[in-house]
């Protein structure tokens, strides 16, 4: 909470591609905790992306910097898309989600896999392999290969090109993520399972003995599995509900969190949690976002599914605003949306109706006031 008042602070960056698009449907939900549930929160708009580059000559402009370092937590839509092409490199490596990653230290990613079972038809997977699926994928986000140096790319003397990247951890960027992970199991089922690569990369034969030194020193209460990360990725779709916690790297967190999801319907329907170290107030930097990305092809059709943002608006609820309460509202009233047959078209079987990016925003919104008022009714 801002150290100034009692007011949170929300910044709300759509970005680019669907990003405006989904986040204006995430903002109308917070909007209407702010209204209905007495929410203390204050919510300011800033842009990304080639709009602001084209006015001012950054895809990040001061304005947008300033809310986002004011902020207890970030709503973040998408970068990239075709766009990029008419944003010099330098600019956009400057203010790329990566850099603000960095900047922030949102070192732990939180991507929860969650099988709705009103989209059981809708879904890649078969019913039997999608029933009781509930597990988060928890990937380290500011080390290893996407972060490590030297990186480039070169031109040898037999005039062949070259790139090359540096895949690299320690202790400390392996243990505190790890940590994170066992921390969240002890609230669920109280599993773990350490994804790595041991067999083949030193980077990974660190992570796995730090991870299981962890474990034995402080965690010793939690189960604690390995697999490689080929195998993870059969099993996530093999008998994905065969996980609870899994905690990985960079890269193949990145990777498999988009295969996971496969056992949530659709990649539209991810959210995720973007966290950063506690301070000395007991706060957090947090950035909040749905794991889909741009979406040129659909882009300014209205017609991209919102919920993926819409849930990170409950995460957000849960994880910076200190209201779980209020987190499980809006998921029962996704899930109840879903249930009365509110599809987008990524998620629609061949018979639904397929409602718009606006459309499914009204459906949540409908489900939080039924739920509200059949709670009134009840008091």
């Amino acid at each position: 909470m801002n150290s100034a008042s009692n007011m949170f602070k929300v910044a709300v960056v759509g970005g680019e591609g669907i990003g405006p698009e989904v986040t204006a449907q995430s903002h109308r939900i917070l909007n209407w905790f702010i209204a209905e549930r007495g929410v203390p929160l204050v919510v300011r708009e800033a842009q990304y992306g080639l709009i602001p580059y084209l006015s001012k000559g950054k895809v990040l402009p001061e304005d947008t910097v300033e809310a986002m370092d004011e902020a207890d937590a970030i709503l973040w839509g998408a970068s990239g898309g075709p766009e990029t092409r008419e944003v010099s490199a330098e600019a956009r490596k400057a203010g790329s989600l990566l850099s603000l990653r960095s900047k922030y230290d949102l070192y732990a990613n939180l991507r929860p896999i969650v099988a709705n079972p009103a989209l059981a038809e809708a879904a890649p997977l078969k019913a039997e392999v999608l029933d009781g699926v509930d597990f988060i994928i928890i990937r380290e986000l500011t080390s290893g290969i996407y972060f490590g140096e030297p990186r480039g790319i070169e031109t040898l003397p037999d005039g062949q090109r070259r790139g090359f990247n540096t895949e690299q951890y320690t202790t400390n960027q392996v243990r505190r993520v790890a940590r994170a992970a066992f921390e969240l199991a002890r609230t669920r089922k109280s599993r773990v399972c350490s994804v790595d690569k041991a067999n083949v990369l030193e980077t990974s034969v660190v992570w796995r003995e730090e991870v299981t030194a962890l474990h034995r020193e402080e965690f010793s209460d939690i189960e604690l599995t390995h697999l490689y990360v080929d195998n993870a990725a059969m099993q996530i779709v093999r008998q994905p509900r065969q996980f609870d916690v899994m905690v990985t790297g960079n890269i193949f967190g990145d990777i498999l969190s988009d295969c996971a999801a496969m056992a949530s319907g659709s990649l539209g329907m991810l959210p995720s949690a973007s966290l950063g170290p506690v301070d000395r107030f007991g706060r957090r930097k947090a950035l909040y976002e749905p794991v889909h990305g741009s979406a040129p092809d659909i882009a300014g059709k209205g017609i991209a599914n919102p919920l993926g943002s819409i849930l990170s608006v409950a995460m957000m609820l849960r994880l910076t605003l200190n209201r779980p309460d209020d987190a499980d509202l809006l998921e029962r009233s996704v899930a109840a949306a879903l249930a009365g047959g509110a599809r987008t078209a990524d998620i629609a079987e061949a018979s639904a109706k397929r409602l718009s990016t606006v459309e499914m925003g009204d459906a949540v919104l409908s489900a939080l006031n039924e739920a509200v008022a059949e709670q009134r009714e009840q008091a």
